[in-house]
């Protein structure tokens, strides 16, 4: 997959396939509509093409400062990647660029720097200018422009909408099994380890700490989880405590803790990846480092027979 983060590096294709979107989570809803896209491109002998932006537009129309993405750019690649996607033209999400009107992104985004023939859009879509453009713009715009226009209808698992919102209420009341099904991949954070106060070594449980390069990035609700983690080439059983850490020092903000099972070596400065399996129990605070080590104790024993 080619990845172009301006369209002056982008050339315009004979036959584009397009989708354009935001894909936070790249659930089983954005899935269907890749599937069609690549339907498409096979039956027709053309490109793939997976037009998104970057920040996400609530962060610059709106100041969002509190929204949680599912997914970060990155993984959100990765996921891409994995998909088939041929093209993959992540645009700066700007001030400027959010005023651009509907008629003028179909007429000089679309077609004339992409060569877009065919668009495949999710239900309900909307783009340009305060949201203006709709299907029926699209519908109206597809005959000038030379293009065709597919609207894949709302999709869903157990008659519950999939949403991105959906899967953010899930991971923050920690329903990890629920969000991974209607994500239809496992929900995962990467993170580089940063040094912490060291207690938990004290008590044979050494963790470590790990911070997102976006802040933006989604965690899990407070608690303790059953965890498998990425690391030097390796997969890793684990459990990972997300929260203030109220037995040892109220912390201010959520800290996001990881004890990986039979490792003892310096991880300090590395990235991990945290794959969250189910949450075991809500956090607490303990009278002492001994009365928390047994409840850890009885973590690693409920972490080790999810893990099986």
């Amino acid at each position: 997959m080619k990845v172009y983060y301006d369209l002056k590096d982008f050339v315009k294709l004979q036959k584009a396939i397009v989708t354009t979107g935001t894909f936070d989570g790249l659930h089983l809803g954005h899935q269907t509509i890749l599937r069609r896209l690549k339907e498409i491109a096979a039956k027709e002998k053309g490109e793939t093409v997976v037009l998104t932006f970057d920040p996400h537009p609530r962060i610059v129309i709106y100041n969002d400062t509190n929204i949680r993405l599912i997914t970060t750019l990155p993984e959100k690649i990765a996921l891409l990647e994995k998909e088939g996607i041929d093209h993959l033209i992540v645009l700066p999400f700007t001030k400027e660029f959010s005023r651009i009107t509907s008629i003028d992104f179909v007429r000089n985004i679309l077609v004339s720097a992409i060569g877009t023939t065919k668009l495949v859009i999710g239900y309900n879509h909307l783009f340009g200018r305060n949201r203006e453009g709709s299907f029926e713009h699209l519908l109206e715009y597809g005959p000038v422009y030379g293009f065709d226009v597919e609207e894949i209808p709302a999709q869903e698992i157990d008659n519950v909408d999939i949403s991105s919102t959906k899967i953010r209420e899930a991971l923050e009341v920690g329903k990890i099994p629920l969000a991974n099904k209607y994500l239809g991949h496992p929900f995962s954070m990467r993170g580089k380890v940063v040094e912490g106060n060291k207690k938990g070594r004290t008590i044979g449980f050494p963790t470590a700490n790990i911070v997102s390069a976006d802040a933006h990035k989604m965690i899990p609700g407070v608690g303790v989880y059953a965890v498998r983690v990425k690391m030097e080439g390796k997969d890793w059983g684990g459990m990972m405590n997300v929260g203030f850490r109220p037995t040892i020092q109220e912390a201010q903000n959520i800290n996001v803790e990881v004890h990986v099972f039979g490792f003892s070596g310096d991880i300090y400065g590395q990235e991990i990846e945290v794959f969250p399996l189910k949450k075991i129990r809500d956090e607490k605070k303990f009278e002492g480092l001994e009365q928390l080590k047994l409840q850890l104790e009885q973590d690693k024993i409920k972490s080790l027979e999810l893990l099986k």
